[in-house]
């Protein structure tokens, strides 16, 4: 069972479109949405969500429609971005008023996660760290019993210890719970800890949804002497020159047992940096 299906998803800009964007979560799974800022990550969880109306694309969260279901399915959606509302109010103003919208909200559950994190619910939100905003923005998420989180570049301006942290949280979210995560970022080495699906996006396009590993694995890191480039760049997807040669990403199928540049295996960071890169340029 999937608990996401999307499927030619459009949103259409003067300046940017979201160009039939499809892919698939099955439930109980993290997928990591990746792609550089201005990529349309943003637009497209926005567009799944209906808080932007799109102009083309169907949209299945838990096998039913968006348009037809939306107040349903929302109510089971737990959703996080980078960014809280009402930074002068504190967390039991914000609380009061969240918990309305949810017919499951678990108070007992709740109470626990503050505790958990260490909230004190008198304090305002623009007193807590980024951090603790963050953990406080996943205890309301989690305590209506959500099937689903989505998460927006949650750990965007979070330091590498309060990182580690979170991805330790959904780990162990994921196994208490058959709760499915989507997790936007372009901080890929957290999506190497964590994930299990990676969806990759590059200017409003899918370049590639699949297992984490079956990505990876379907593309070489590729590095050499400009003698072993000149033998192999009609191939490579991009490079770099350098004073020792050049680096390059180059599909697994394309790989020639006559090659004899050093091929390896490449970082998410790797795929989405020369995914970004022109051919040619010197470092």
């Amino acid at each position: 069972m999937n608990t996401i299906e999307v499927k030619n998803l459009t949103k259409i800009y003067k300046t940017f479109t979201l160009d039939h964007v499809s892919f698939t979560i099955p439930k109980g799974y993290i997928m990591g949405f990746i792609g550089e800022n201005g990529a349309g990550k943003t637009t497209t969880i926005k567009s799944m969500l209906n808080i932007i109306k799109r102009n083309d694309g169907n949209i299945q969260i838990f096998d039913k429609d968006i348009d037809t279901h939306e107040l349903e399915i929302k109510s089971k959606i737990g959703y996080v971005s980078g960014n809280m509302f009402y930074p002068k109010k504190t967390i039991k103003d914000i609380t009061k008023v969240y918990k309305r919208f949810y017919d499951q909200w678990d108070e007992p559950l709740y109470q626990s996660y503050l505790a958990q994190f260490k909230l004190d619910e008198n304090m305002r939100v623009d007193e807590l760290s980024k951090g603790m905003q963050l953990k406080y923005a996943i205890a309301l998420a989690l305590s209506h019993h959500a099937e689903l989180l989505i998460l927006d570049e949650p750990t965007s301006g979070l330091d590498p210890v309060a990182r580690d942290q979170l991805l330790e949280l959904f780990q162990t979210i994921m196994e208490k719970e058959e709760t499915t995560i989507f997790f936007s970022t372009h901080i890929t080495s957290d999506l190497e800890k964590c994930a299990d699906y990676v969806t990759f996006i590059k200017e409003g396009q899918i370049i590639e949804s699949s297992s984490k590993d079956d990505l990876i694995d379907s593309y070489r890191y590729v590095s050499g002497t400009e003698k072993e480039l000149d033998k192999m760049k009609d191939r490579l997807i991009s490079y770099k020159v350098n004073a020792f040669g050049f680096n390059g990403l180059m599909k697994s199928n394309d790989v020639k047992s006559s090659d004899t540049a050093k091929i390896g295996q490449p970082t998410l960071d790797d795929i989405m940096i020369f995914y970004a890169s022109h051919k040619g340029v010197i470092l």
